[in-house]
C-alpha cells in the first residue's frame, strides 16, 4: 500500500516544492514519497536554529512524531503552516533503537520504539537546546500518537511543567489502547513489543506506565491541553481514550464539527487540512479562524 500511495504522490512532489501549500494540505500519500527521498531530513520551515520568537508567537514549537514514525514523514504537512504563519519550528527523532525493522519511511531507523520514558528524557534535552538558542522561556508542544502521550511523562516527572505552556495532541492515547481489543488477548502485547518495540507494551490499556501516568490526575498545572482525535481511529481505540480529564483541558473530535465526511484515521488526521486547523486555533487562540471542512480520506488526510 505505501509503495502505491507513494508512486501517486509523486505528481504533487513534481509540482510542488515541500513547503509550498500545495505539498501542505490532505498530503499524506505525499509526505510517504518525500519521506522516501529524502529520509531523517527535518520537514520544511523547521530546526533553523537562527530563529527568534515574535511577540505575535513568543513560543517556539516542538513537533513530537510518533510511534514508528519519523520527523520527516509526520510533520510534512504541519511544519511549513507553522513556519509560514510565523513560528518558529522545531522537530527530531526520538526513540529509535538499532535493529527495529518496522517503520514508516523517513528514517533508517523507525522512531519512538524505546520505552515512552526513555523517550521522554530524549524530549527534555532537545526542549533544553531549543530554548537556549532561541532563548525563549518557554515551548508549545504539538505530538502525534505517542508523540503527545509521551510529553505528559516530561511535564510531571522530569521538570516539563516549567518550560511548557501548551501541549496540543492528535489521536494520543492517553488512557492506553486495546488495539481493537487484541491487547486483551494472551501474548499479543508481547508480540507486538517484538515487532515495534517497547513503546508498545506502554501504550496498552492499564499497562504499569500509563497506571503511573495518570495517578491522580491526567494533568498538572500551569499546562493547558488540547487534544485532538477521530472516530475512525484504528490505533487507539477506544478513540475516546485519548481525551483528558482536568481544567485546562479541551477535548476536541474531528467529526463534531465536520461530520462523517472528515474520514482520517490514526495516521490521515496528521494530513487533514480541519485538524491541522484546530492545531492552529489551539495555538493561537486569540487569533483563532473557522476551521474548513471538506472531504478527508483514511492515511492521505484532506
Amino acid at each position: 500500500m505505501w509503495r502505491s500511495l507513494a508512486l501517486l504522490a509523486l505528481i504533487s512532489l513534481l509540482s510542488a516544492t515541500p513547503g509550498s501549500a500545495a505539498a501542505a494540505i490532505g498530503s499524506g500519500a505525499a509526505a510517504l514519497a518525500n519521506a522516501a527521498l529524502r529520509p531523517d531530513t527535518p520537514p520544511a520551515g523547521a530546526n533553523d536554529f537562527s530563529c527568534r520568537p515574535s511577540a505575535e508567537h513568543p513560543r517556539p514549537v516542538v513537533l513530537v512524531h510518533g510511534t514508528v514514525e519519523n520527523m520527516t514523514y509526520n510533520w510534512f504537512a504541519l511544519s511549513p503552516l507553522l513556519a509560514e504563519a510565523g513560528y518558529c519550528v522545531f522537530a527530531f527523532n526520538y526513540g529509535q533503537r538499532p535493529g527495529r525493522v518496522v517503520g514508516l519511511p523517513g528514517s533508517r531507523l523507525a522512531g519512538g520504539v524505546a520505552p515512552v520514558a526513555a523517550s521522554a528524557v530524549e524530549l527534555a534535552a532537545f526542549v533544553d537546546e531549543v530554548l537556549a538558542r532561541t532563548r525563549a522561556p518557554e515551548v508549545d508542544l504539538v505530538g502525534h500518537s505517542q508523540g503527545a502521550l509521551m510529553p505528559r511523562h516530561y511535564l510531571k516527572f522530569l521538570g516539563g511543567a516549567a518550560k511548557v505552556h501548551h501541549l496540543v495532541g492528535l489521536a494520543p492515547p492517553n488512557h492506553g489502547t486495546t488495539v481493537i481489543g487484541l491487547a486483551r488477548l494472551p501474548g499479543v502485547p508481547d508480540l507486538l513489543a517484538a515487532a515495534v518495540g517497547e513503546s508498545v507494551v506502554d501504550q496498552v490499556a492499564g499497562s504499569d506506565f500509563l497506571r503511573e501516568l495518570n495517578a491522580g490526575g491526567d494533568t498538572v498545572p500551569g499546562v493547558h491541553y488540547t487534544v485532538i482525535a477521530t472516530r475512525y481511529d484504528e490505533v487507539v481505540t477506544p478513540y475516546t481514550s485519548a481525551f483528558l480529564d482536568g481544567p485546562e483541558v479541551d477535548n476536541i473530535t474531528l467529526q463534531g464539527l465536520c461530520g462523517p465526511l472528515q474520514a482520517s484515521e490514526h495516521l490521515g488526521i496528521s494530513f487533514d487540512s480541519a485538524a491541522l486547523g484546530h492545531v492552529l486555533n489551539a495555538l493561537d487562540a486569540p487569533r483563532a479562524r473557522p476551521v474548513t471542512c471538506g472531504l478527508a480520506l483514511p492515511v492521505v488526510g484532506g
